[in-house]
């Protein structure tokens, strides 16, 4: 009767009538999961706004009062602008749409959708917030121009989306053509540039390609390195659920090194260990940090930039989420 009881009011206040310690555990991993995403979330918006917040700065402050344009999306917005006279706020999500529907129907949903919305907030801070006028100076404008945009785009990309749409484009186009993504903007680049020039003026090309450079330079500080692929080497105790983790939560391979470890925290440690390799894309590290933490926040990790991968799945699988 005593254990009917129990059981009894565990149903109604649903709790678990013999909670035992492998229940506790999982409690416990669910929690610091839990805990390790929404932090995750906090800093991702955190860089995301910041970074909308920077790029509004470089084009109302900079770019737009001296009718200068950059490179990507954002560059054929603002030559759009230029010529047509139609608001600069309608012409970021215009302009971007065809590659958020890209990155929706060929990466993820929740890349796309922190897209989505980073360009809309853009957009309403370009409208709404009265950023002054730095400079008329076509040197300080393009320099300065560009390094608040790159800066903007840059701390974007850390918090896991993209606020100029035509990476998304290049990445695609990469995997059909066999160039590398940098390559395939800077294609892309040179046309914006090209009819730039003929529409506009040869100066204002030149002085357009000056705040590209800029603005392209600035991201590779923000992201630390220009290489689009990154290669991780992780040492845990729990490897097999890193493991696990990469190829079920990102769709990335794998390679198993057989080592030996030597010194850790408690001091020599002489056991057999697995050593995970993996490349991923410069936009999965975020994730990848996050589902390494997950499962073990003492784990060793060690980051090297590759400038391109050829064969094997790093090209054939979606991006981060």
């Amino acid at each position: 009767m005593q254990r009917f009881l129990r059981d009894a009011a565990a149903v109604l206040f649903r709790q678990d009538p013999e909670p035992n310690e492998e229940k506790t555990i999982a409690h416990g991993k669910w929690a610091r999961r839990l805990f390790v995403r929404m932090k995750r979330l906090t800093i991702n918006g955190v860089l995301i706004l910041l970074g909308i917040a920077s790029a509004g700065f470089g084009l109302e402050g900079f770019l737009l009062p001296n009718n200068f344009i950059d490179g990507g999306a954002v560059g054929i917005s603002l030559l759009i602008s230029e010529l047509s006279g139609w608001p600069i706020s309608w012409l970021l999500c215009i302009v971007n749409l065809p590659f958020i529907i890209l990155a929706y129907k060929t990466m993820n949903s929740g890349f796309a959708i922190k897209t989505a919305v980073a360009i809309v907030i853009l957009a309403l801070v370009v409208v709404w917030v009265p950023y002054p006028q730095i400079t008329e100076d076509k040197l300080l404008v393009s320099v300065f121009g560009g390094f608040f945009l790159g800066l903007g785009i840059g701390l974007a990309m850390r918090g896991g989306c993209v606020i100029d749409g035509t990476e998304v484009l290049a990445i695609q186009l990469s995997r059909k053509l066999g160039l590398t993504i940098g390559d395939i903007i800077l294609i892309i680049n040179i046309l914006i540039f090209s009819v730039a020039a003929y529409l506009l003026s040869i100066e204002t090309a030149l002085y357009s390609i000056l705040t590209y450079l800029s603005a392209s330079r600035t991201v590779t500080f923000v992201i630390e390195g220009i290489e689009e692929y990154t290669g991780v080497t992780i040492i845990s105790v729990k490897s097999e659920e890193v493991r696990q983790a990469i190829i079920s939560e990102m769709g990335r391979g794998v390679t198993i090194y057989k080592g030996e470890r030597g010194l850790g925290i408690g001091g020599e440690l002489p056991k057999d260990i697995d050593i995970i390799y993996t490349v991923v894309t410069r936009l999965e590290i975020s994730q990848l940090n996050q589902e390494i933490e997950k499962i073990d926040p003492h784990a060793f990790v060690v980051m090297n930039s590759i400038k391109d991968t050829r064969g094997g799945m790093i090209k054939k699988r979606p991006l981060a989420q």
